[in-house]
């Protein structure tokens, strides 16, 4: 593990980052051997120190007319940085949400990266606060498990077409032929529809890319079509074979692709 990267990414300065390394692995210390050890100028080590000193990631005590320097057990050090970064985030999260309306708008956003879609998804299901309609293959059903399940404990009614082998336990679930997901590209297709209010239509392949919007025409379709997919499995699940003949070619073929699932099974 890169351990010099880590704590920079924490906050730490290189040289800072080098000299509590170093004082690790050797102290108590003065300021010209932690300088050779961490190999930072003697001219920037102390500059190093005091600001870890100010921080409270150094300890100093002065032994024979010498500053020694040990440093902040890391247990501490880190257990400090959570509680000061829980705090933070807390007060951000109060502090930048008075700023931010959502107003209903026309726009399609789009952004991407996975763990960025999933994180907005999960904000979307949470902020749900009477129906969802959704499609999920087994990745994103396997993020998105846990607040689902909270939706529903909410008493958020959920309806939700599966393109895998998973299984969830709210709501209506119905499950989407892969051969037919795959044609129809599917496969790979994330679509949460929050409330009737906002819509999120993503792709979670190698490159996940995904767009939102809370623009009622879009919205409506996407609704539309997740649950006339619902309603179409429960009429075919009520069909026997003798209906099924007499239904057109192309209607036929329709519905008993549905019953690929289950004989993939």
């Amino acid at each position: 593990m890169d351990l010099l990267s880590k704590l920079t990414e924490l906050g730490f300065t290189e040289y800072e980052a080098k000299v509590y390394l170093a004082l690790l692995n050797a102290y108590p210390a003065t300021g010209y051997q932690i300088s050779k050890d961490a190999g930072v100028p003697r001219s920037m080590v102390y500059e190093a120190l005091g600001r870890l000193s100010t921080r409270g990631a150094v300890l100093e005590t002065i032994e024979d007319r010498a500053t020694l320097y040990r440093p902040l057990p890391p247990e501490m050090l880190l257990d400090r940085h959570q509680k000061e970064h829980k705090r933070l985030l807390a007060d951000l999260r109060e502090g930048l949400q008075t700023l931010y309306t959502a107003p209903e708008e026309e726009h399609v956003w789009s952004f991407s990266g996975r763990q960025t879609v999933h994180s907005y998804a999960t904000q979307m299901i949470r902020g749900a606060e009477v129906e969802l309609y959704m499609v999920l293959n087994d990745a994103d059903l396997l993020a998105l498990r846990d607040t689902i399940a909270e939706a529903a404990g909410n008493g958020v009614a959920i309806g939700t077409l599966l393109t895998g082998k998973g299984q969830l336990e709210y709501g209506q679930t119905s499950h989407h032929s892969q051969s037919e997901s795959e044609i129809q590209e599917m496969a790979n297709t994330l679509i949460v529809v929050a409330d009737n209010r906002e819509a999120l239509i993503a792709s979670t392949g190698s490159e996940a890319t995904a767009s939102t919007t809370t623009n009622r025409k879009v919205v409506m379709v996407a609704r539309q079509f997740v649950w006339m997919e619902l309603l179409t499995q429960r009429i075919y699940a009520r069909l026997g074979s003798d209906l099924l003949a007499l239904l057109a070619p192309e209607d036929r073929q329709l519905f008993e692709s549905m019953g690929g699932y289950r004989e993939e099974k």
